[in-house]
């Protein structure tokens, strides 16, 4: 065979597969869990996006909100200010549960101080403002995460570390 030929054996080949093979077999799993069941992202995902959705449904229905934690429970609900006693009951009844192993921390209020235990309650006025808040979530690893809510731009920041509010 002639010298001045360039190219890989095939052995060279199928050694670089099986190294590729090794490291996606040693990482994907990894990768998976850190994805699709990290429930402390997961937790703060959903909360994030209930914010959201009760702060849209107060400029749309213009009317005043309130979200509720039940600190002990782990629970959350939303009320707005038209609804009946009844419906009230039926929205506290039907409060959504954070993931297991993830669990509220304390809530900030402006105004108020922080809440650890009972029920804790933000408020969205019917243009969308909120009552400025930090909500500090911890997984049962000892990972914290830290949500604070502006009250006039209507995002909600995600620290990945508990930060006091005197710090946000």
């Amino acid at each position: 065979m002639p010298r001045d030929k360039k190219g890989y054996t095939f052995i060279e080949i199928t050694v670089v597969v099986l190294l590729i093979g090794l490291m996606m077999a040693l990482t994907l799993p990894r990768f998976r869990y850190a994805m699709l069941t990290d429930n402390l992202k997961t937790a703060t995902r959903r909360l994030v996006g209930t914010i959201k959705a009760i702060r849209n449904e107060a400029v749309r229905e213009q009317q005043g909100f309130v979200l509720y934690f039940d600190l002990e429970s782990n629970r959350f609900w939303p009320e707005s200010s038209a609804m009946t006693e009844e419906e009230r009951l039926i929205s506290h009844e039907r409060a959504s549960s954070l993931p297991g192993g993830v669990r509220v921390l304390d809530i900030w209020l402006k105004g108020k101080g922080k809440k650890i235990a009972g029920e804790a309650a933000i408020r969205f006025n019917k243009k969308g403002y909120v009552q400025q808040s930090v909500i500090h979530l911890a997984s049962e690893d000892g990972r914290q995460f830290t949500l604070v809510l502006s009250p006039f731009l209507g995002r909600v920041r995600i620290l990945e570390k508990y930060v006091e509010f005197e710090d946000v």
